[in-house]
């Protein structure tokens, strides 16, 4: 019978908490891919738990506050042991309509401790681990936003400070206010653009990444396959990286990965996730799993070593700028403070 790998631990930032060098993402739980199962979401934050993973990254706005009452109720279940060393990683100020859709984003103090109050409730902890504006609100300074989680830091009902999907110039300004555990950003083989001029910065500054999107939303997971029918309201059918010509060019790139994986006796989606483990202890990348069997997978991935001949093999199937299309819709893609 296979046994679960240890997973070793990692720093946040030079301020942050160490953490499991793997997170769970779970936005997946509250939609945007299609229907979820609520019992085996729940079951795959315990085992998420149990393996050893402690960082659960959820956001206010991920089904409408269902997402984090989800991880209340999966913590309030858990042993006693796991829900001590959970550490919550919150993102917030997305402004949502009933409908579903999107409006903006509330960076304002007031409207930070009111996003706060509400998370709390429905999380049922008494303080937030990591908490982050889900992207920069271009009417309020970053200093205003991080003040006021600062003031909350104070208060006693937050830990440490994220960003999120933010520039280099914003993290310096955002760092002169109070220290950044960690910066949570979009970073796969097929999505570098932090190499060249944010994450210089943020290893200057001494803070951590924590890496959403390192299997591209499955599609380097090596399971996702051209024909594949996408289920009403899956946000990749909007994604121009999984439409027409760009899908072919994309899933191209991942029967070349395919083949090292195979050399090596991993599946791609751990080879995938070896790489980003492998690009630094600083980065801790966040796995979107929203059931058991592909979390048992991706856990698998810290068993991967990867030497200098297998990254160089890797950075040939799959070179920088490699992928077709944007990560984004365009009117989304206008929100990142990253791509400025």
């Amino acid at each position: 019978m296979a046994t679960t790998p240890a997973i070793p631990t990692r720093p946040l930032g030079s301020t942050g908490p160490r953490t499991a060098a793997l997170g769970l993402g779970c936005m997946g739980m509250s939609g945007m891919y299609g229907e979820t199962d609520r019992a085996e979401s729940i079951a795959t934050i315990h085992a998420s738990l149990d393996a050893g993973i402690t960082l659960l990254d959820t956001g206010d706005f991920y089904g409408m506050g269902h997402n984090e009452l989800l991880i209340g109720e999966a913590l309030r279940t858990a042993p006693a042991a796991h829900r001590e060393q959970a550490l919550t990683s919150v993102k917030f100020g997305a402004l949502r309509t009933v409908e579903g859709g999107f409006t903006g984003y509330d960076g304002r103090p007031n409207a930070v401790k009111n996003f706060a109050a509400y998370s709390l409730q429905r999380l049922g902890t008494d303080h937030i681990d990591i908490y982050r504006i889900a992207r920069v609100d271009p009417d309020v300074p970053i200093e205003e936003t991080v003040g006021a989680i600062a003031e909350l830091i104070e208060a006693g009902h937050v830990r440490h400070v994220g960003l999120s999907e933010v520039g280099a110039d914003t993290l310096r300004r955002a760092a002169a206010v109070a220290p950044i555990a960690d910066l949570q950003i979009e970073y796969s083989l097929i999505s570098r653009g932090i190499e060249e001029a944010i994450l210089p910065v943020t290893r200057e500054l001494g803070i951590g990444i924590t890496a959403y999107g390192v299997l591209s939303r499955g599609l380097i997971s090596g399971h996702f396959t051209r024909d594949r029918e996408l289920a009403p309201g899956d946000f990749r059918g909007m994604s121009p990286r999984f439409q027409g010509e760009n899908l072919r060019h994309n899933l191209d790139l991942v029967e070349t990965l395919r083949k090292i994986a195979e050399q090596k006796g991993v599946s791609v989606a751990q080879i995938a996730i070896a790489w980003v483990l492998a690009q630094g202890e600083d980065i801790v990348p966040l796995i979107g799993a929203r059931r058991r069997d592909r979390l048992t997978e991706a856990i698998g991935s810290v068993d991967v070593a990867l030497d200098a001949g297998d990254l160089s093999a890797i950075e040939r199937a799959v070179p920088a700028d490699a992928a077709a299309g944007e990560r984004y819709p365009a009117a989304q893609m206008a929100h990142l403070d990253s791509e400025r």
